[in-house]
């Protein structure tokens, strides 16, 4: 038998693939030995969302930017009005749930990086989900009172 020949049927072990112990990653990759395993599957998914949560949170900050400079002026009876339009509510709306979303996945990713002690760890992930969702849904009803409003007022239903 010569070297090549021997050294590929040591690296193939006696069982065709198989270590001595039976094993069948002998000859893989350290890659191809854990694809497939533990909570990656799910971290690309979650990472695409994330990403597309930025960036749908970057266009409407824009938005926001340039629909405020074209209002004549910044006093609150100005943007009261500007609110009452549903093309200025709902993309309000949409930014206020991107934005407290986005900061309860990012100080999520804090806490989960940084603490340590599952006990702290939950409490704190439990307070962070609590204060967002009680934020934005104060920011979602601020913004519908000022958009319904003008429909109160005049007696006509929205």
């Amino acid at each position: 038998m010569t070297d090549v020949a021997r050294s590929k049927a040591s690296a193939k072990g006696s069982a065709g693939g198989r270590d001595a112990a039976g094993s069948a990653d002998v000859g893989r990759t350290p890659l191809g030995r854990v694809r497939g395993l533990g909570s990656a599957r799910e971290g690309g998914h979650h990472w695409g969302q994330e990403r597309a949560l930025s960036v749908a949170t970057l266009l409407l900050f824009v938005w926001l930017a340039v629909s405020l400079l074209r209002l004549p002026a910044l006093d609150l009876e100005t943007v009261s009005e500007w609110l009452r339009n549903p093309l200025a509510a709902v993309p309000m709306l949409l930014l206020i749930a991107a934005t407290f979303r986005h900061l309860d996945w990012g100080l999520a990713v804090v806490v989960e990086d940084y603490v340590h002690e599952e006990g702290n760890k939950l409490l704190l992930l439990m307070l962070i989900r609590f204060a967002s969702v009680g934020a934005g849904a104060l920011a979602a009803f601020s913004v519908l009172k000022i958009a319904f409003a003008a429909a109160a007022a005049t007696g006509a239903t929205p």
